[in-house]
């Protein structure tokens, strides 16, 4: 069963992340399986879905994957659900850049065939809020506007208002709404803020989003408005998805370590899963919990996350940072980003000048600032001794971090990536350590997992 329904919003900041969550939870209330998705590149709302359903939330990018990627993660996904929930990004109509719907939740919603629930900022307006609506409604011919939610009215009677302006303009069912309330919306989704979501300590707040979402929003009408024919077949039967196993992988018996706790947790759960199908089997361990590279392990991947939330901790782990050291000298693969790039060099330091002793593994230190430092898409292609893009492979991810990196003396650069300005080096290499900003999305270019898992298998042997 594929039901499904995307909650979009008018833009930013219209409380669309807080109403998934609290529909999430509702249903799940109810007795619903509930399958959550995120369109676009974040990692920190699908780990409160994550929280809320019980079940591996998962990122919808029709910028970064193929099309036909989207709808197998999709398919994968959603297969055991009652219904999926997706959430939009940004705006409905926004995504990679302002003169197309490509990247944007309304391109996901199409290529799903998915209905969608705009949420609605209705704070001091009335019938205005029908005039926003039926310029989404009329703006694009393929967009399935199933009904809407109205945000932050300001009383029952300013939310019928609201609906019958939008139902005598508009002809849409209005689904309920929510009061203007602080204590409804979700905390600043700072870097620090998944640690305690993974923790639990949200779970009141959860509660509460769906008792009250329960109570204002008919959500039994919002799951007769999700019911979808499932997706279509792919077209070439037969096409082997990229997250089978490979039956010409080479990775069998390849260790590959990964580090996954509060401060390393921004993996894209299918970048794990293809170093799975390329043979690889995945050995987890906790910087932050003083455990070190595992000693079986021929290869090491440390993703991204907020290393800087945790820093006294992490530079007071001799051990551990000795052992990743180590293990890079030894020659061995290890690929890091972002959070992972922050921790192996010399230190970080804060935004109060507080400097922190991290790896030493490169040259240079990492210094926060007070506003993001770089953001967006990035196209990547491999420098020519980046053994994980060669041959002219491109892949595609996402840079979000307020760190710049700094350094005095000239690094072979890891990757050239192509954003909005222009193309840049980024990165680092060193022996076989592979380390930048990027995160970088497996699925973008699944040779890039086959030739990780490769070499660790190529250097095993020469040492066996």
């Amino acid at each position: 069963m594929q039901n499904r329904i995307l909650i979009a919003g008018t833009g930013s900041g219209v409380g669309k992340t807080t109403l998934t969550i609290g529909l999430m939870a509702a249903l799940r209330q109810k007795g619903y399986n509930v399958q959550g998705f995120k369109c676009g590149p974040d990692y920190i709302d699908p780990t409160y879905h994550t929280a809320v359903t019980g079940r591996q939330s998962r990122n919808l990018d029709s910028w970064m994957l193929s099309r036909d990627t989207v709808k197998d993660i999709f398919r994968r996904a959603s297969s055991e659900a009652d219904i999926s929930v997706i959430e939009g990004v940004m705006g409905l109509f926004d995504g990679k850049n302002h003169l197309s719907n490509e990247g944007s939740a309304a391109d996901i919603a199409g290529l799903l065939q998915c209905p969608i629930v705009l949420v609605v900022n209705c704070h001091s307006m009335g019938r205005s809020a029908a005039a926003v609506v039926k310029g989404f409604q009329h703006f694009a011919a393929d967009v399935n506007i199933a009904g809407i939610i109205a945000n932050k009215v300001g009383s029952e009677g300013h939310y019928r208002m609201v609906k019958e302006a939008v139902m005598q303009e508009c002809g849409l069912p209005v689904f309920g709404y929510l009061l203007r309330d602080d204590a409804l919306e979700i905390p600043e989704r700072h870097l620090g803020l998944v640690p305690s979501v993974e923790r639990g300590e949200l779970e009141p707040f959860f509660a509460k989003l769906a008792q009250q979402v329960a109570a204002t929003v008919d959500v039994e009408a919002i799951v007769k408005a999700a019911v979808c024919p499932d997706l279509p077949a792919p077209e070439s039967e037969g096409r082997l998805s990229v997250f089978e196993p490979r039956p010409q992988a080479h990775g069998s018996g390849v260790r590959l370590a990964v580090a996954r706790d509060a401060a390393f947790n921004f993996y894209y759960p299918e970048n794990l899963e293809l170093l799975q199908a390329c043979g690889a089997e995945l050995r987890f361990f906790s910087p932050l919990a003083g455990e070190t590279v595992p000693p079986d392990a021929d290869g090491l991947y440390i993703g991204g996350g907020f290393p800087e939330e945790f820093a006294a901790t992490l530079a007071a782990g001799s051990e551990v940072k000795a052992s990743i050291r180590a293990f890079i000298e030894r020659g061995k693969p290890v690929l890091a980003e972002c959070g992972g790039f922050m921790y192996l060099t010399e230190a970080i330091v804060d935004t109060e000048g507080r400097r922190y002793d991290m790896v030493s593994a490169i040259p240079g230190q990492v210094a926060m600032q007070k506003k993001l430092a770089s953001f967006g898409y990035r196209e990547i292609q491999g420098t020519d001794a980046n053994y994980l893009l060669q041959g002219g492979i491109k892949a595609r991810g996402h840079e979000f971090h307020y760190s710049t990196y700094q350094c005095e003396s000239a690094n072979p650069a890891a990757y050239i990536t192509k954003g909005r300005k222009g193309e840049q080096e980024e990165g680092v290499l060193h022996r076989r350590l592979v380390a930048g900003y990027t995160h970088i999305h497996f699925a973008s270019a699944p040779e890039m997992a086959q030739r990780f898992v490769d070499e660790c298998a190529q250097v095993k042997s020469t040492e066996g």
